[in-house]
């Protein structure tokens, strides 16, 4: 089974008259309040620095959106942490207030797309002293909170500076009297933490700000995902478990995604996992962009049993894709996780 992509894909695209998403509008995160879809998308200008916003489209039924504002709703505050770029938020919500969190560097992280630009080359100089953080421009996570998507207040990282760690993913309720969390800390491989590439973890927390209880949930196992693994979209739960989108990338750097469904009140244990695909590049916005082959989700809605997925398409549109979330969730449990399968 795949999603069904919107034959009117991409919903959004770059505009040529804007200053701040001329080369990308992409990888959007969503929520929906039943009444409207609120969608904070990734977006950056056609300059060699690109510096990275969070712009907002809204939509009634799900699938038609307009854009907000003509400006951004967030974007890097100066001389921070998150100094150069804001991008791939995931929204969830407690209360009347929304928490966002997001990928984000101290500088921006350049036009990677361009091979004549070195990486980072525009950034300042720092002693080997430096903290790594800074020297390499990691990417770290920020958590956000708004009310309105207009009016923000920062947080703080919720990651450690010493590491790049991103796709962190805040479950949508407290499980166990804790908040939980989904991450991909690139460096926590070899054996001392059990896996051979980059994959998915769970953590814990009683203020959504300090984590730990570090649990590995989900390694590379299939053909599609044999260079990495990470979570996607927050986890939705259903009678069956939470379910739960994440990407896989192969060795040829093809993004695509599969589902997992988690135990609802032992998020630590998969019940059920795609062994394939559910939605990979095949369409041309997704396999021509600024980064090829590329489909990207962060967020993700239902509305009358229609599971609706946001995700960009070769870093650069926005696009949606959906599936009747019963007949989802059946396909997924049609496929038990073993543990002793994937060698966890």
């Amino acid at each position: 089974m795949k999603l069904r992509k919107y034959e009117k894909n991409p919903i959004l695209s770059p505009r040529a008259d804007s200053w701040w998403e001329t080369a990308c509008v992409t990888n959007p995160g969503a929520w929906y309040d039943g009444e409207k879809v609120y969608m904070l998308y990734r977006a950056g200008p056609d300059t060699d620095e690109h510096p990275v916003f969070l712009g907002l489209a809204e939509s009634w039924d799900g699938f038609n959106f307009e854009r907000a504002s003509d400006e951004p709703v967030f974007g890097p505050s100066e001389n921070s942490f998150d100094g150069g770029c804001v991008e791939d938020p995931r929204i969830v919500r407690f209360g009347n207030t929304y928490f966002v969190t997001y990928a984000t560097r101290i500088f921006s992280p350049g036009a990677y797309w361009k091979k004549t630009i070195a990486l980072n080359a525009h950034n300042p100089q720092f002693a080997d002293e430096a903290p790594a953080t800074v020297r390499n421009n990691l990417t770290r996570t920020g958590l956000a909170a708004t009310r309105d998507f207009r009016e923000w207040y920062r947080f703080g990282p919720i990651t450690p500076a010493s590491q790049d760690d991103r796709d962190v993913i805040i479950f949508p309720e407290k499980i166990g009297g804790k908040f939980a969390l989904l991450h991909r800390p690139y460096d926590w491989t070899g054996p001392k933490y059990g896996c051979e590439k980059p994959s998915i973890w769970l953590s814990t927390s009683d203020d959504l700000m300090t984590w730990s209880g570090d649990h590995m949930l989900a390694v590379s196992t299939y053909d599609w995902e044999e260079q990495k693994v990470g979570g996607s979209t927050p986890p939705v739960k259903t009678d069956a478990g939470w379910l739960t989108l994440y990407h896989g990338v192969d060795n040829n750097n093809v993004y695509r995604v599969g589902a997992m469904l988690l135990d609802l009140n032992n998020p630590r244990r998969i019940l059920a996992r795609t062994p394939e695909p559910i939605l990979e590049p095949e369409e041309d916005y997704e396999k021509t962009g600024l980064v090829s082959n590329v489909v990207f989700p962060c967020g993700n809605v239902v509305i009358k049993n229609e599971f609706i997925v946001y995700y960009g398409g070769a870093d650069t549109h926005c696009c949606v894709a959906s599936a009747p979330l019963d007949e989802l969730v059946a396909h997924v449990l049609d496929h038990p996780w073993q543990v002793a399968k994937a060698g966890q």
